[in-house]
């Protein structure tokens, strides 16, 4: 309901679909002299072509959240899509609220994308003219802000995540010694236990199945013509949208799942879509759950049971969570705007139509694309090291792969998307976020799962007929980008491997490589 208050003063409160954090100062108590407003409206579906999980995701999560606040006495004004009073436009709609209700104050939390920030920004300084107090608050979800990793890497060129993590835990005191200062077992970093392929015979716990029908938003989309990739099972969307949903998405990844996680955190196989990882970054990412709280139930339960063999699956998943994924959001913060136009090889190559269908004979390939348009989801390793290796190794253009991954998965905000795919996965930002590109042939995709296994293309074969397409594109790579990384200590080896190939060996492979990018 929507109630215009005219005898005292109004307080109009805005709340992004990204916000739903429960916990959130503003909500704990209710004032009469407050209205919440949440909205659909159309340029947020459209920025980029969304999966439509996605899009109904955010928009049944922003529905529970503002039923929630209902029930907690809070007046809320709901914006759905097809509303005929709604004016698809943050601005429009805030103004025609502030009209109706006769707001005097405007108020919105900070947004995590540099795009929402700049049109909130002009939205309260205009309001602030016409005689509107504005403020902005934080959204109270974060463990560092904005600009903390800026300011701890001020007048260097790359920024390091592991002294960024080692800083966080210890302001935390998260996997801590008694002394606050020495990380349990002496180590802050166990990534290199966590990286083996799953064996035949691995099983993997049953997936908490949340299954709502979503027939009738899926109508509204279609008849407000919103443009969407993937598919979705109207009967069975399979998403968490609620903060109790979420919190039984985060018990049962720490009692069934948490365990082998870093073991298996990096493989690749048809066998099982989810594996041993949490799922959690959709909640997380709009804020129905708290990383602190994630964290800190991991830790509970590893401490019931302190096994050190486990120790390396605990550290990896705080690492994501503690070190990882604020990591992404302090580079975000720091290079945006200029961050999402770096080209640092100036690849200029489309996205190959199979990115779109997974229509093709690469068995990797074709299983991640697959999985992604049929369920918003696939792990790191299969978007860093399928989906993105092989864009990379193609030279494609880093704003096509950017709006691939933006609208193609459920967690993909632009904060932490951009700064994996233009950074992590592209190299585009040339070393701001790793030290190295993430490049590899088909040994990588083999070594790590059972994708190369029944393949149409022959894993071993550099050239020739049915020769993986990874292994001439890998080549190809390192020899067209010699001029900028040739002096790169990290992958110094590669070129004395390609130097010491005999001139025909090299012949071939490029020419392998060329017949490979003008077919895709």
């Amino acid at each position: 309901m929507f109630y215009a208050h005219n005898n005292f003063m109004m307080t109009l409160r805005l709340i992004l679909g990204d916000q739903l954090n429960h916990r959130h100062s503003w909500f704990a108590e209710v004032r009469p002299d407050v209205t919440y407003v949440l909205m659909e409206i159309l340029p947020e579906t459209a920025y980029v072509r969304h999966h439509v999980q996605k899009v109904i995701g955010f928009f049944l999560a922003m529905r529970h959240f503002a039923a929630h606040l209902e029930k907690e006495g809070h007046t809320v004004r709901y914006f759905k899509l097809d509303d005929p009073k709604n004016l698809q436009s943050f601005e429009k709609n805030v103004r025609a609220l502030i009209n109706a209700c006769g707001a005097t104050d405007f108020q919105y939390q900070l947004p995590d994308e540099w795009r929402v920030d700049e049109i909130l920004k002009k939205l309260a300084i205009d309001l602030e003219k016409e005689g509107i107090k504005t403020a902005v608050a934080d959204t109270e979800h974060f463990l560092s802000s904005r600009y903390d990793l800026k300011a701890q890497f001020e007048g260097k060129k790359t920024f390091l995540m592991e002294a960024f993590y080692r800083k966080m835990r210890v302001r935390y005191n998260i996997l801590m010694e008694d002394d606050g200062k020495t990380p349990l077992y002496g180590r802050w970093n166990f990534d290199a236990e966590n990286r083996k392929k799953m064996p035949a015979g691995q099983s993997v716990p049953p997936v908490p199945a949340f299954n709502r029908d979503v027939h009738d938003v899926l109508v509204m989309l279609q008849a407000s013509g919103v443009e969407t990739i993937g598919s979705v099972e109207t009967h069975r969307f399979d998403w968490p949208v609620t903060r109790e949903e979420s919190l039984e998405l985060l018990e049962n990844f720490v009692r069934f799942r948490l365990g082998r996680f870093g073991d298996y955190q990096d493989a690749l196989t048809t066998r099982h879509w989810l594996l041993f990882h949490s799922r959690l970054s959709f909640s997380l990412n709009i804020k129905l759950l708290h990383p602190l709280e994630v964290v800190q139930a991991c830790v509970a339960a590893w401490l019931e049971k302190p096994e050190e063999k486990t120790y390396a699956s605990l550290e990896g998943f705080v690492r994501q969570i503690l070190g990882w994924r604020e990591y992404m959001r302090g580079v975000y913060w720091a290079k945006m705007p200029e961050y999402r136009t770096l080209n640092y090889f100036n690849h200029t190559a489309p996205l190959p139509s199979f990115y779109w269908n997974g229509d093709t004979p690469m068995r990797c390939l074709s299983h991640a694309v697959t999985q992604s348009l049929d369920r918003a989801y696939a792990h790191h390793i299969q978007r860093l090291m399928v989906t993105g290796n092989f864009a990379l190794l193609l030279g494609v253009h880093p704003d096509e792969l950017d709006a691939w991954y933006l609208g193609i998965y459920m967690d993909a905000l632009e904060w932490v998307e951009i700064t994996n795919t233009r950074g992590m996965s592209q190299f585009a930002d040339g070393g701001i976020v790793g030290t190295k590109p993430y490049v590899s042939s088909a040994n990588y995709i083999h070594k790590m799962g059972d994708y190369c296994t029944n393949c149409a293309f022959d894993k071993d074969k550099k050239y020739g007929e049915n020769a993986c397409p990874f292994n001439s594109l890998y080549w190809d790579f390192y020899d067209r980008h010699r001029d900028k990384l040739g002096n790169n200590p990290r992958i110094g080896m590669m070129y004395k491997v390609w130097d010491k190939m005999a001139a025909v060996e090299r012949e071939k492979i490029l020419e392998q490589a060329a017949v490979y990018k003008a077919r895709f």
